[in-house]
């Protein structure tokens, strides 16, 4: 922190001091075995020492608080507070008397003080005090710049001010990704990382969606009535260590149902993750409106509603296709149904599906069958607009597991 002097005497002294909680006093023990020289001479000045846990001197950690030695780090999401004092060093009294803090940051400047009306008289040995805070919302240089201005005896109007520099650091680095379903659904993936030097307790991560999606947190696992953290129940973060938080993020209905709502750049939503450090100081971080690129679709999209996870060999199943018209007109479609080398679709092609109004949608339940074991693709639909005479083919729709019945688990 840098102080500028005032140039002058002046009646009054400003003193500013930042308010930080203590931290546990640590020391550093020294043992030895029974038959060494020193014998138990160091476990007895161990169990004399003040600062010491009776019963575990041994432990670094003691019972004592240390009061802050330096002015320590700032980080971005953390309250800064700090303590104003303006004291009269002389013999004489002094009047109107206007104390103002404000802090300077690359972006604006913001007034800290409580009070803004000026302070009728101060006598001698006498003090103006003040506590200010401010959740810091900016990282990098910040000017906290207090200003004294006061009325001599005589009349005269003095004033001066002293500036302090500070720097506000980066807590933690967010890095997020987004993997698209084979639905609407989307599924966020949050690293968080912290960068600073000392552990953290992580009290909550959480997604606050935009809008249009209903979100989902999948960091939980089924454990009884309650589930349970993936992190455990001592959710602390070491210094340089790296979490991932996963959610899932699904269109609400009344946006679902119009395909051209969730085009191109959507707001999905926004993290909020609130953490403590030392003896609970707490710190909160919300990130900017997270954005994602809609994947495209096309004129057309054809999507599974329903299909099993297993059939068998050569039997027919079932399986529902959503068709969704993601333009601008209406389509007249006819649904083409090709065989491919191991599906074998069941039904008449070039059904005619009629008319398809811009958004809109319809379900078309399908038969099929597989003629070979495994993971089979499921290909070979083509839609056809008869409007524009354009055609829209369809391959590895989805995957279907085959297996034979008639073979045995041993076999």
């Amino acid at each position: 922190m840098d102080v500028t002097q005032a140039k002058q005497e002046h009646l009054l002294a400003l003193k500013v001091m930042r308010l930080t909680k203590p931290t546990l006093f640590t020391n550093m023990p020294v043992t030895c075995e029974d038959r060494d020289l020193p014998g138990d001479l160091f476990g007895l000045l161990m169990k004399e020492d003040p600062s010491t846990i009776k019963g575990a001197e041994g432990l670094m950690l003691g019972e004592m608080l240390t009061l802050p030695q330096n002015f320590g780090n700032i980080f971005l999401g953390e309250t800064f507070s700090s303590y104003i004092s303006v004291h009269n060093d002389s013999t004489q009294l002094v009047k109107d008397i206007l104390v103002k803090a404000d802090l300077q940051t690359s972006s604006q400047r913001l007034n800290l003080s409580a009070s803004n009306s000026a302070v009728t008289e101060l006598k001698p040995e006498c003090c103006i005090d003040d506590v200010i805070h401010h959740e810091v919302k900016e990282i990098g240089t910040h000017i906290l710049v207090c200003a004294v201005s006061y009325t001599t005896q005589a009349g005269e109007k003095l004033y001066f001010r002293k500036f302090f520099k500070f720097q506000v650091l980066k807590p933690l680095d967010v890095k997020t990704k987004f993997y698209n379903a084979e639905t609407d659904e989307v599924f966020l993936e949050a690293q968080i990382q912290n960068i600073t030097t000392s552990p953290m307790f992580m009290e909550k991560v959480s997604l606050e969606p935009s809008v249009m999606y209903n979100v989902t947190e999948l960091n939980t696992v089924a454990c009884g009535e309650d589930g349970a953290s993936t992190f455990g129940k001592m959710s602390y973060l070491q210094p340089m260590d790296t979490r991932q938080y996963l959610y899932c993020l699904k269109p609400k209905p009344e946006y679902a149902e119009k395909a051209g709502v969730i085009k191109g750049v959507t707001v999905i939503g926004k993290l909020d993750i609130v953490w403590k450090t030392n003896l609970g100081e707490r710190g909160r971080l919300q990130t900017s409106q997270l954005q994602r690129m809609a994947p495209g679709y096309g004129d057309v999209r054809l999507s599974l509603e329903m299909i099993p996870d297993t059939v068998n060999l050569e039997e027919p199943f079932d399986i529902v296709c959503k068709i969704t018209n993601c333009s601008e007109r209406t389509m007249d479609l006819v649904l083409d149904m090709c065989n491919t080398r191991s599906i074998h679709w069941c039904g008449v092609s070039g059904r005619q599906l009629g008319k398809v109004s811009p958004s809109a949608s319809l379900s078309l339940p399908l038969k099929l069958l597989s003629s070979f074991q495994g993971l089979q693709s499921i290909s070979g639909l083509r839609l056809t607009d008869t409007f524009l005479k354009r055609t829209y083919e369809y391959d590895d729709i989805a995957q279907v597991c085959v297996i034979c019945p008639y073979m045995s688990r041993e076999g």
